[in-house]
C-alpha cells in the first residue's frame, strides 16, 4: 500500500518530534527566559510550531546556563544540542517544501544553509576558548529566530496549507 505525502510526513514528525521532546522532558523547563513563544509567531502547522517552540526551549537553556556561569563542557552541550536540534528542525521543513512543491525552497534552504554555517561558527569559536561567544550566539538567535519565521516561514503556509497539511495534529503521538 502506497502512502500519501500527508501520511509519510506525519511518521517523520512522530520520529523527529519525539527527539525533542524527549530532551525537553529529561532537562525540564528553564528557570530563567530570554525568549518567549507567542501564538503570534504561529505558522499554523502544530508540527512546525511545537519544533519552533523547541528551539526557544534550548535558547533559554543556553541562557540559563550563561547566566549560572556553568562550566564551558556544559555550555557547549547546550550549544551543541540547539546546533543539531536546528538542523533536524530545519531537514523536517525543507523536506515538506520539496514534497509540496513549495515555490521559494531554494532561497528558504539556502537562508538556513547560511544559519547552520553562522551557528557552526559561534560553535567553533566557543570550542576555541571565546567565551563571549555565548552571549553573542544568543543574541544573534533570539533576532534570527522570530524574524525567520515571521518573514520566511510564514511564506510557504499557503503553499502547505492547499497541499493538505493540517494545521493540527489529529491526536498527539509522542
Amino acid at each position: 500500500m502506497l502512502l500519501s505525502p500527508t501520511k509519510t510526513t506525519l511518521k517523520i514528525f512522530v520520529l523527529v518530534s519525539g527527539v525533542g521532546q524527549s530532551h525537553i522532558t529529561t532537562v525540564g523547563q528553564p528557570t530563567m527566559s530570554m525568549v518567549q513563544w507567542s501564538d503570534d509567531y504561529s505558522v499554523e502547522i502544530q508540527e512546525i510550531d511545537e519544533q519552533h517552540k523547541c528551539i526557544v526551549s534550548y535558547i533559554n537553556e543556553l541562557y540559563e546556563a550563561l547566566s549560572r556561569k556553568d562550566s564551558p563542557d556544559l555550555v557547549a552541550d547546550v550549544i551543541h544540542k540547539l546546533v543539531e536540534y536546528t538542523k533536524i528542525h530545519f531537514a523536517v521543513e525543507e523536506t515538506l517544501m520539496r514534497i509540496f512543491h513549495y515555490e521559494g525552497y531554494e532561497q528558504h534552504k539556502a537562508i538556513h544553509d547560511k544559519l547552520v554555517q553562522q551557528a557552526l561558527s559561534y560553535q567553533g569559536r566557543f570550542l576555541a576558548g571565546d567565551a563571549r561567544v555565548g552571549m553573542e550566539l544568543l543574541m544573534f538567535l533570539k533576532e534570527w529566530l522570530f524574524s525567520h519565521i515571521n518573514k520566511v516561514d510564514k511564506q510557504y503556509i499557503d503553499t502547505f496549507h492547499a497541499a493538505g497539511v493540517k494545521k493540527k495534529w489529529l491526536k498527539k503521538l509522542w
